[in-house]
């Protein structure tokens, strides 16, 4: 089978190639899922560990609270610890993530189905789901957030569904809460731009019929990344997954349900999710960086789990962002963003998109970064078109000006402070989707905040060295062996239109030693009539 891209083809290979490129770290000591797995992967994110130097953890040795020992192993941060790592999933470099979904999406690929599975080379119904330790209780499910969370939930899921109407499926990431050894709490989005998979529960509910569902964990990551991402209602994402591949994705049908799912899944929980009743679900630790309180959500009959031997159970790394679950929508929400701005509304001058990933979950906060030559009717068309593109994402906006590093918080402050009137530049519209985050004190309306923070005029240089000379001094720092330095943009001076070259002259003369020079120079400039601080160009110009 050829393919347009070297894309793993199951997660088994994805981890293998994670380990030949030294992104993989096993961990053969006994581990605790239920108190400690979370807590130790979550430490890569929240104690300062700069993200390329995150990897994908594989536990070997999983035990629970009550010191059963599991058979299967359990990956966190196999799929979007760090960018590298999603692009290993998808067999390209980073800086291809975005044009390789563009295509996928363009150009997608029917998946082919198949009848001999290595999904279902285990296969358990019946008494098997029921037993003491059986069914749901046999998987290493860990606890996402010690403390809060309620149950072991699924994280890493890829929920199939099919609309009853026209048969079109949709494949969402939906958390799962273990309820009993045979059924799970389910959440869909209800909200608008939420869950494909709610859209369908409607439609059985209104037919008076269960809703069949299929939950995938551990498959080629290019198919698991189809579902964090908001598709068209009406888009297989098994096509779509099959276009991120470069192949047909195999599917295979489901024993006890009329679903296909990937042929190479690790687990595959069927069951039926009823329609007539829901139960109570929660809490639990959610990417809006906020616990999510008792909801009630949609309530999941097992009716089958099936895996391949040797299944490697996956979870992700979610709650407070920076994590694995914003790292899997900022990769691909970002260059999809500027595909929609730059070809879909040819924006002019528009550069970059970046979603502020720390605390916020990338969908409240977007940046565009603009060249010098945008003018700011184009600006703000851009600002408005990313606010509006998902009712999610982009309730503030800020425009920035090339040489502002959108991903440095700091500098897009110093870009408000120093580039914007606050009457002029700053807009707010009303009646906005809540969207995604905490229900506790909220109504259902929000607003959207667009700042532009761009440059409107010629500027001094940024005061800090010029960068030759902070390269050089970075070479002596390391030579010292002081400690590692993390570089920040903007970390040298850049010119920014407003300076001289009498200025630069002087400048030179200055790091040369000859600064008496430039005193000579400026004694023949010496002047009356004038308060302090006039400056020269008013007079000399």
């Amino acid at each position: 089978m050829s393919k347009d891209t070297t894309a793993p083809e199951d997660f088994q290979e994805h981890l293998q190639r994670l380990e030949e490129r030294g992104l993989l770290t096993r961990i053969d000591r006994a581990i605790d899922k239920d108190s400690e797995l979370h807590p130790l992967t979550r430490w890569q994110f929240q104690g300062g560990i700069p993200a390329e130097d995150r990897k994908a953890f594989l536990f070997t040795n999983v035990t629970d609270a009550k010191g059963t020992s599991y058979a299967n192993s359990v990956a966190v941060g196999a799929l979007a610890a760090n960018p590298e790592i999603y692009a290993v999933g998808l067999g390209v470099p980073v800086e291809e993530i975005g044009s390789v979904w563009v295509r996928a999406m363009e150009r997608p690929i029917p998946p082919e189905p198949v009848t001999d599975a290595l999904c279902q080379q285990i296969v358990l119904t019946g008494d098997d789901l029921t037993r003491p330790g059986g069914g749901l209780a046999a998987l290493p499910v860990p606890v996402s957030t010690p403390g809060f969370d309620s149950a072991p939930y699924l994280t890493a899921t890829l929920v199939v569904t099919k609309d009853p109407e026209n048969g079109i499926r949709n494949m969402g990431t939906y958390r799962g809460q273990l309820k009993a050894r045979d059924r799970l709490g389910v959440r869909m989005a209800s909200r608008l731009g939420g869950a494909g998979g709610y859209q369908h529960w409607l439609k059985y509910k209104a037919r008076g019929e269960k809703m069949p569902v299929a939950i995938v964990i551990g498959c080629a990551p290019g198919v698991l990344f189809t579902g964090p991402q908001k598709l068209a209602i009406d888009q297989d994402e098994m096509a779509v997954a099959g276009g991120l591949i470069g192949a047909p994705i195999q599917t295979v049908r489901c024993k006890t349900v009329d679903l296909e799912v990937p042929a190479n899944a690790e687990f595959v929980i069927e069951g039926e999710i009823a329609t007539d009743y829901l139960e109570p679900e929660g809490p639990f630790g959610e990417s809006h960086g906020h616990v999510a309180l008792e909801d009630f959500n949609m309530s999941m009959q097992v009716t089958a789990i099936t895996m391949r031997k040797s299944a490697v159970f996956v979870s992700i790394v979610s709650q407070v962002t920076p994590s694995e679950s914003s790292t899997l929508k900022k990769v691909a929400y970002e260059p999809l963003y500027f595909e929609h701005l730059k070809k879909a509304l040819n924006i002019k001058g528009i550069k970059r998109v970046v979603m502020h990933e720390p605390l916020t979950n990338i969908r409240k906060v977007i940046f565009l970064q603009f060249d010098r030559s945008a003018p700011q009717t184009e600006v703000w068309r851009g600002m408005q078109g990313a606010a509006n593109l998902q009712a999610q994402c982009g309730k503030v906006v800020i425009a920035v000006s090339e040489d502002i590093e959108p991903n440095n918080a700091d500098a897009i402050f110093w870009s408000i402070a120093y580039r914007s009137n606050l009457t002029t530049d700053v807009h707010v519209t009303p009646y906005r989707s809540g969207g995604h985050g905490p229900k506790s004190g909220r109504s259902g309306l929000d607003s959207t905040l667009m700042i532009d923070a761009t440059l409107k005029s010629d500027m001094p240089p940024l005061a800090l060295p010029r960068e030759e000379y902070m390269s050089r001094a970075k070479d002596i720092w390391e030579e010292l062996n002081l400690p590692r330095l993390t570089p920040q943009p903007p970390w040298h001076g850049y010119e920014l239109g407003d300076w001289s070259d009498l200025w630069s002259q002087y400048a030179n003369n200055a790091v040369a030693g000859n600064w008496e020079a430039n005193g000579e120079a400026t004694q023949k400039r010496q002047r009356d009539g004038m308060k302090p601080e006039t400056p020269t160009r008013d007079i000399e110009t």
